[in-house]
């Protein structure tokens, strides 16, 4: 064969064929040695896993002249961070989530979120620390903060001084990789002005804590990863268990933040490992026992100190959320039980007939057994059985024998013939009917198709009869306890309380008492269906006892109550429900986006939009390019070395060359385990999930500049450092200049519309230009009578999914309420109201947008199911025989000078949903307030009128869709 040309990578390095030995970080051995013990040509050297080319890069050991440009930048850092950080003065994005979850943690109130609660913690501490009372709901987008006095700046002060403190670590972590202190800044200026992440430090949200629990670890472990191949002099001193322990600590709050930490902890391991590798291949300076003592320690510090820091985690988040909430519908009743005034006190075990019980579905967050005076629209149209979640009067029945008893005059007849009698105990195979007490009719199936699940196995299940009426054989079921999930030899054999669970089946039809996860439309109020399953599954067929009482069951009858399941058989039950309702997050959305477009910028998402301003989330173009083009490259570098080493040619035994692989290559891991695993991720995705590989890739594009300019001594630049911080002033300088081009976004100030389509480089980037002025000087004129005119709107979907908007007026927004009551339910309607939204005028009213409003009026009209108006008489003729739902519409008359209505407008969602933190019960969307049903006994007593009116909270809770949403608005996350 010919001779190969060798590559040069060193002043003085040249590429022979290679020996028998593997592209690794191999360590420093002795290459020959003589009979005497000494090497020949050479200076001896000890055979340990010493790293070759390695030196101490001890952050703590810093010249001050690093510490002075640390401190620039840092202060740099924070004034383009703190920048404005008041504005907007309204709830933005995710904030109605994240600042929701520091308002229950005030108030103590449980809540069901997908991510662990670190994050949400500390913003609670600032909020609170700050003079935060929790009255403040954020319920909505672009509500108001500065009437209320929400500590709002303080709030996201939280975030920014994380953010801020990104920057410094950024630079210290080049550092210790070993990068010159130009190369340092340069990574560090790259910080600063990444629009991305600038605009997630400004705002209460997860991902600036995310990103700077993710860098402490990679400064952690870099700096622990430097200590260790320094070899066994370094082993097991101070400062290597000090970085491994900070490594520790860094993988903790990682995945305190979110599970996405759980790629960092991938990354940490797979290093790990390959530490664990090279060690046990020092036969000579590491001994077995040498070897475990590293393996435990590495366990000790990267196992049992991020465990216990995340366990820690959920103990302060179970002490302070010690109430009831809108979360709790998530939770098993065992865990309900640990709250407060969900508690449910003693109640005999034993179930007779004659109990008054309420039966809960075992399998689907335990729902329980209902009816209300509602009709199916099809089928058998009778009485509506459903699963809800709530504890209400309405899931209480009564439990008939199949006949009645016998009195000394012949039958006694109702359902409350068995209140004066001996307790007669249900046993297995007892057959039964059940009395719904509030309706008066009975728990029935018949051959008739489910008017939702209409298939050939499924029954429809109602509530049918009427009081005094003595029911037919459709309402007989009888009991099958299912002893393998029983607790308890008694519970094996007669129906006991929560111990006991069992199956209904039906007598006639053999089909047995089923409910699963699908929800009734609007007329079900979309509580889920129960149906009567030929062949149901086991899970899906199981049911209990929870609430059971009996007048001759006295005070000396054995009681029963839920287990408490102690802190870790809670912690255990909400992983997995965070796990289950993340993995569910698989709807389409206006703002989602897919992996393979976030290393190319493809497209960003709208976070908020009011008085022609926009913050729209969108990285530096240049970094973000540039970043993807130094992975790129490394994967080409990594590919031809590859092919090269296989072909016989010994790069690796060039140590610049080894070094530029490992050191650049460890980036570009940590790059690929935050990047391609939500490949695997069928969930709503968007770019603000490429965050933590976008750090990664800034470090490996900052260590590709520093091995060219100042490592690689073939290229002549080694020995003009100059050249090297001459291109990163212009590279950061570059930068600058991009970020002021979309500043405008992060910040939401004031642009024009010229400006805005300068920069706007391709179609995928949807934000709308429409949306700012066509002068600067509009701004300041809107200003001066900020306070008086209507606000605009921006839009909020992409432009090609906006309507064209029409001149006449239209509904801005809805609620479905309970008729003559406020939006909670609590209050009679005020004859007059302020308008709730802030409209926006279409094109040809443009002009108008910044009339003064007026007056405001609220008017209640009636209307049929076709629109047409009923007048008083008409209405009075009504009442009782149907219910009425308040639909609230918000009306803007647009008036010129002369008094001439000159347009009406429409007003759009401020910000997209997308769901991706706080959920609904995904057992039903109707929501009761808090303290109220969710958290009352199965009693007796309120009467149908109640049950109305809680079916009306399920659908003003539906109608929220509509309106203005968060980014992860949580009915959505449940939803399927």
């Amino acid at each position: 064969m010919a001779p190969r040309s060798s590559s040069r990578l060193g002043a003085n390095e040249k590429s022979p064929r290679r020996s028998s030995r593997s592209p690794a970080r191999s360590p420093a051995r002795s290459q020959a040695h003589n009979t005497n013990g000494k090497s020949k040509g050479k200076k001896e050297k000890t055979l340990d896993y010493t790293s070759d080319g390695v030196s101490d890069h001890d952050i703590l050991l810093l010249p001050g002249s690093d510490f002075q440009i640390l401190g620039v930048l840092t202060v740099v850092g924070a004034i383009v961070r703190l920048f404005r950080i008041y504005q907007p003065s309204s709830v933005v994005f995710d904030e109605v989530h994240f600042g929701g979850f520091a308002s229950k943690y005030i108030k103590g109130r449980f809540f069901m979120d997908v991510h662990p609660p670190l994050a949400k913690l500390l913003i609670t501490l600032a909020g609170w620390l700050a003079g935060f009372d929790g009255e403040f709901d954020f319920k909505d987008i672009g509500k108001d903060y500065i009437e209320p006095g929400v500590p709002y700046v303080s709030m996201r002060l939280l975030p920014a001084i994380m953010g801020v403190m990104t920057i410094p670590t950024m630079f210290l972590t080049l550092k210790a990789y070993g990068c010159r202190t130009a190369t340092a800044a340069m990574g560090a200026g790259l910080i600063i002005f990444e629009n991305g992440l600038l605009t997630q430090s400004r705002l209460i949200l997860l991902d600036s804590p995310l990103i700077i629990f993710t860098a402490i670890t990679v400064l952690a472990f870099t700096s622990f990863n430097n200590q260790q191949e320094q070899g066994p002099k370094k082993a097991f001193s101070p400062s290597w268990w000090f970085w491994l322990t900070l490594t520790g600590l860094g993988l903790g709050a990682t995945v305190s933040v979110k599970w996405v930490g759980l790629f960092t902890i991938a990354w940490v391991g797979s290093l790990t490992v390959l530490q664990l590798w090279i060690l046990l291949g020092d036969t000579q300076n590491v001994t077995p026992r040498i070897w475990f003592k590293h393996f435990l320690a590495r366990a000790f510090c990267l196992i049992v100190v991020p465990i216990t820091f995340y366990l820690a985690m959920f103990a302060i988040h179970f002490l302070c959320l010690v109430n009831p909430g809108d979360g709790d519908g998530f939770m098993s009743s065992e865990f309900q039980a640990t709250l407060n005034s969900k508690a449910m006190q003693d109640v005999p075990a034993d179930v007779a007939f004659g109990s008054q019980i309420s039966i809960r579905h075992h399998n689907t967050q335990g729902g329980y057994l209902h009816s209300h005076a509602s009709m199916y629209p099809a089928g058998s149209q009778q009485q509506q059985i459903t699963l809800y979640p709530h504890k209400d009067e309405n899931n209480v029945w009564i439990v008939e024998n199949e006949t009645q008893p016998e009195g000394l005059d012949g039958p006694i007849k109702g359902a409350h013939a068995w209140d004066t009698l001996k307790p007669t105990f249900l046993e297995d195979g007892s057959v039964i009917r059940l009395y719904h007490i509030t309706t008066d009719r009975r728990l029935h199936s018949h051959d008739v198709r489910p008017p939702v699940t209409e298939a050939d196995w499924q029954n429809e299940v109602s509530a049918y009869g009427y009081e005094g009426f003595e029911g037919d054989a459709n309402d007989l079921f009888r009991v099958e306890i299912v002893k393998s999930m029983s607790d308890g030899a008694v519970a094996k054999n007669r129906v006991r309380t929560i111990q006991t669970k069992f199956k209904l089946v039906h007598v006639m039809s053999g089909c047995v008492l089923f409910s699963h996860k699908v929800k009734l439309p609007d007329w079900g109020f979309e509580q889920q269906e129960v149906t009567c399953a030929k062949g149901g599954t086991l899970p899906n067929s199981v049911w209990y006892v929870e609430q059971n009482e009996h007048p001759m069951l006295g005070e000396d009858a054995e009681k029963v109550n839920y287990r408490d399941p102690g802190f870790l058989g809670k912690f255990w039950e909400l992983q997995k429900v965070m796990w289950v309702t993340n993995a569910g997050l698989v709807e389409s959305h206006a703002w989602d986006s897919r992996p393979p477009s976030w290393p190319v910028l493809r497209r960003g998402i709208n976070f908020w939009g009011k008085d022609h301003r926009q913050i729209y989330l969108i990285g530096n173009p240049l970094i973000w390019w540039t970043s993807t083009v130094a992975i790129a490259v490394y994967v080409l570098f990594k590919g031809i070395s590859v092919i090269r080493w296989q072909r016989g040619y010994s790069d690796y035994s060039i140590t610049t060359f080894k070094r530029f692989d490992y050191e650049i290559g460890t980036s570009v891991l940590g790059w690929a385990f935050h990047y391609f695993p939500f490949y695997l991720m069928q969930r709503q995705l968007f770019l603000h999930h490429y965050l933590p590989a976008l750090y990664f890739a800034i470090i490996a594009l900052c260590q590709t500049y520093d091995f060219v300019i100042h490592r690689i001594g073939s290229l002549g630049l080694r020995e003009r450092p100059s050249v090297g911080t001459v291109g990163a002033v212009v590279f950061v300088g570059l930068s600058i200049f991009v970020f002021t081009l979309y500043a405008p976004l992060a910040y939401g100030n004031p642009w024009t519309q010229d400006m805005c389509n300068k920069v706007k480089l391709f179609d995928t980037w949807d934000w709308d230009c429409n949306t700012f002025h066509t002068d600067l000087a509009q701004y300041s004129v809107n200003a001066n009578v900020a306070n008086n005119a209507a606000s605009t709107a921006s839009p909020i979907l992409p432009p090609e999914q906006q309507p064209v908007p029409e001149a006449a007026a239209a509904p801005v927004e809805e609620d479905p309420d309970f008729p003559g009551l406020d939006l909670d339910g609590q209050k009679p309607l005020s004859p007059l109201g302020d308008a709730n939204v802030t409209p926006q005028p279409p094109p040809a009213a443009a002009g108008a947008a910044d009339q003064n409003i007026l007056s405001r009026e609220e008017r209640i009209e009636y209307r049929d199911q076709d629109g047409n108006i009923l007048d008083e008489a008409q209405v009075a003729a009504l009442e009782g025989k149907v219910s009425f739902k308040t639909r609230y519409e918000t009306r803007t008359r647009v008036i010129d000078a002369a008094g001439n209505e000159i347009g009406a407008d429409s007003a759009e969602p401020v910000a997209p949903p997308h769901p991706d933190v706080e959920g609904r019960n995904p057992n039903t969307s109707g929501e009761v307030a808090e303290g109220e049903a969710a958290d009352q006994p199965a009693t007796v007593g309120a009467g149908v009128a109640a049950d109305v009116g809680k079916e009306n909270v399920a659908e003003k809770e539906k109608a929220k869709s509509g309106k203005a949403r968060p980014a992860s608005e949580g009915n959505d996350a449940t939803r399927r």
